[in-house]
């Protein structure tokens, strides 16, 4: 009679031993919580497609922060909603603009946390895209100027280090952004700050939430021209590593669900820390599924963390790392 020596019945049979044989684990210090910082004092705004996600003024979102870490929840990645936009996106690198506020604030009140900055022009310009628009004199089409948008986004990037963030995040996907940056970063003594490269980001569906919270849509066109078209792997590679000669300390994939198999890629082909993006679309369909009685969003969200977990990420940026946070020790 033949006796197996694997017996994976009888192993799954008890909680306890499912967790003693666990190959990947989930940790409250593997999660980013994303969070939009706007103009104004006592603001908590909901935003309406991200249920459980906010628009906070500095004073709210010190509050919400200070909350954020007493979870163990090891960073926080801001965007901003600036008072004005403009062409140039100014607001973007003004000493007193709203992320290098939310900085110096955070900084002030909370003394155990990580920050980390969004850096790319969308939010602040007022056309939308991420970077410096010309128009093409043959076409007459408005095109994004590559060469003149790294130095927008080096300005960005070096307000943010005076402001006295941790890391920075350049989300653009611009050619030569984190050579750039990194070249700015060390000439003004920021060398010890590194930089987190959206390295793979992909021109995704599942954005549409994140601009209605960031209040950022394309006012004409969209950005596929400087996102990666979805359907490529062997460019990721290419892309990350480009980031990687350039400087880059973290890469990224953006989104994480679509795209597990190149955060596999990546951290099999490089071994580099890897960022995932749990992004918008992946949030808050989960969260429209739960609301209609479909779907069990706690057991879906931590099935959705776990398989971005096993795939490779080594940090995750989620809008569920409160609600983890609270799952994984309870």
């Amino acid at each position: 009679m033949y006796f197996p020596k694997y017996r994976p019945r009888r192993l799954r049979s008890n909680k306890h031993l499912r967790e003693l044989i666990r190959e990947t684990h989930l940790s409250v210090k593997d999660l980013i919580m994303p969070l939009f910082v706007r103009p104004g004092n006592g603001i908590k705004r909901e935003i309406s497609s991200m249920p459980g996600n906010y628009q906070f003024s500095v004073d709210t979102l010190v509050e919400e922060v200070k909350e954020i870490a007493t979870l163990g929840i090891p960073g926080i990645i801001l965007f901003g909603i600036p008072d004005s936009k403009d062409e140039l996106g100014t607001e973007a690198y003004a000493d007193d603009g709203i992320i290098q506020k939310a900085i110096r604030a955070i900084k002030e009140n909370v003394s155990d946390i990580l920050v980390i900055t969004d850096v790319c022009m969308c939010e602040y310009t007022n056309h939308g895209h991420c970077g410096y628009i010309k128009k093409d004199e043959k076409t007459g089409e408005y095109q994004i100027d590559n060469d003149e948008t790294l130095k927008l986004l080096s300005k960005e990037a070096l307000s943010h280090a005076e402001a006295g963030v941790d890391i920075v995040a350049p989300s653009d996907m611009m050619d030569g952004r984190v050579g750039a940056i990194r070249e700015i970063l060390d000439q003004n003594g920021y060398e010890n700050i590194p930089i987190m490269s959206y390295a793979a980001k992909y021109a995704s569906a599942f954005y549409g939430p994140f601009r209605d919270a960031a209040e950022s849509p394309p006012s004409f066109g969209d950005r596929r021209s400087y996102q990666m078209d979805t359907p490529n792997s062997e460019e990721a590679i290419r892309e990350v590593s480009l980031d990687i000669d350039e400087g880059a300390d973290i890469v990224m994939v953006k989104p994480a669900l679509p795209y597990l198999d190149i955060i596999r890629l990546i951290k099999d082909q490089f071994g580099y820390p890897v960022a995932a993006y749990n992004v918008s679309g992946e949030y808050s369909m989960v969260k429209a599924a739960h609301e209609k009685g479909w779907l069990d969003e706690k057991a879906v969200a931590m099935e959705t963390l776990m398989g971005i977990k096993r795939a490779g990420a080594d940090i995750i940026l989620t809008y569920w790392a409160k609600d983890a946070a609270r799952w994984l020790t309870c």
